[in-house]
């Protein structure tokens, strides 16, 4: 079956790493986990105090204190705050009184904002406790907590412990000048002992930090097999991943939790519809859930697309282009088609190439912009391509389309059509 997938270009070195670290227990490892060991550091009693005198959760404080760019402070902040039960100001005030800085707290909000629409007292305090109860430093607890935020979350004692000590154990391996699973003293054939070693591989390819810890926290217990794993992560290298990349997980993801039959079944159905191997395969490198999608709604995507007047061929041509094409609501997909149909300002041409537009939001996206244009189409302008219209940021749409005109009145109107505060 995977025969099929080495058409790519094979990463050698990838490969031999691979195959070094999964047959041999002992071996050097200068400064794998450097990052991790060195960077524990004592939060000063004054820094807490000054942490607890500091704003709430507001934009100004992610743009002030935390080092965020206005667009994402507002990003994160309505992210946060749009959760009715959510109470972000009990959140950061439990962290700032545990010791947790202003440069622990942006790591987390970055990483898994999440956290903050918690309740504070029923989930995060009472992890809080449970782990101080343990005895480790504050030091130790924060720049632990704040790398892999998301144990805060868990429910459960032993979840919380468990993954706590697993990324203590992973900067404890650091420690020791050649990896041994004797120098953790750990029992052998455990299911520990083979997220240690099957971390040590992934760090040895150079996955970053942070997409290794989301894998140990992970539900699918990627990390803690040993046959499969080995296999899946075999697999990935070969068909030419990078692993420094979030797709490289994601492949392992997949690969790791779907068996051959199933793929070989949707590789199948793929090519029922008209893609070849190939594609198939190199779809999978841009878009790695594409094996993961039912073939009920596989189906179901295709049915819908043909159902607005594609093609076979235009929907083959739409997915290899974006394959996340086929995964969308097929509610969704109909809604902005015939949107941008009505709207006379593209064709389903233009829409077979660019198939990203179904992927932007309908209502803070696709509708303003074509409002604008439309606007500026009754005035005597004319119609500029989908990819100039929609797959620019929003302050090049501004500049392209709205500031550049010197009639004042005209660019007021236009930024009110885009705002949604005036008529189209």
């Amino acid at each position: 079956m995977y025969s099929l997938i080495l058409h790519g270009r094979r990463l050698q070195k990838w490969r031999h790493a691979v195959n070094l670290v999964l047959n041999d227990y002992a071996f050097s490892v200068p400064n794998v986990f450097s990052s991790l060991s060195n960077s524990f550091s004592s939060a000063s009693v004054s820094s807490l105090q000054d942490g607890l005198k500091g704003n709430n959760f507001t934009v100004s404080y992610l743009v002030d204190s935390l080092g965020f760019t206005t667009k994402l402070a507002e990003s994160t902040w309505k992210k946060v705050t749009s959760e009715p039960k959510g109470n972000p100001d009990s959140v950061l005030n439990l962290l700032r009184s545990h010791g947790f800085t202003d440069s622990h707290i942006s790591t987390i909000i970055t990483n898994y904002p999440r956290l903050f629409i918690l309740d504070a007292e029923k989930f995060i305090a009472p992890n809080l406790k449970f782990l101080q109860s343990r005895g480790p430093p504050t030091s130790e607890l924060t720049e632990i907590l704040s790398k892999v935020p998301k144990i805060l979350g868990m429910k459960g004692d032993q979840a919380v412990g468990r993954y706590y000590d697993f990324i203590k154990d992973i900067i404890e391996a650091d420690k020791c000048s050649k990896y041994e699973m004797s120098c953790l003293s750990l029992p052998e054939g455990t299911r520990q002992e083979n997220i240690i070693r099957n971390v040590l591989v992934l760090r040895r390819l150079g996955v970053p930090q942070k997409l290794l810890f989301s894998l140990l926290v992970s539900s699918s217990h990627i990390v803690s097999g040993k046959e499969r794993f080995e296999d899946s992560l075999k697999k990935i290298v070969d068909m030419g991943f990078n692993p420094n990349s979030s797709k490289f997980v994601e492949a392992l993801r997949i690969v790791y939790q779907i068996s051959d039959k199933t793929i070989e079944d949707k590789v199948n159905l793929y090519q029922k519809l008209g893609f070849s191997v190939e594609d198939v395969w190199e779809m999978f490198k841009k878009y790695p859930f594409l094996l993961a999608i039912s073939e009920k709604n596989i189906m179901n995507s295709f049915k819908t697309f043909m159902s607005l007047s594609f093609t076979r061929d235009e929907f083959v041509r739409m997915v290899k282009h974006c394959p996340q094409s086929i995964g969308l609501s097929a509610e969704l997909v109909k809604k902005k088609t015939e949107f941008l149909m009505k709207s006379r300002i593209c064709s389903l041409e233009d829409v077979v190439s660019n198939p990203a537009v179904f992927g932007y939001s309908l209502e803070k996206r696709i509708v303003p912009r074509c409002n604008v244009i439309k606007a500026l189409m009754l005035k005597g302008g004319g119609i500029p391509s989908v990819g100039y219209i929609l797959v620019c940021r929003d302050e090049v749409f501004l500049n392209r389309y709205v500031r550049k005109h010197d009639d004042k009145e005209l660019v007021a109107e236009l930024m009110a059509i885009f705002t949604g505060e005036g008529a189209s």
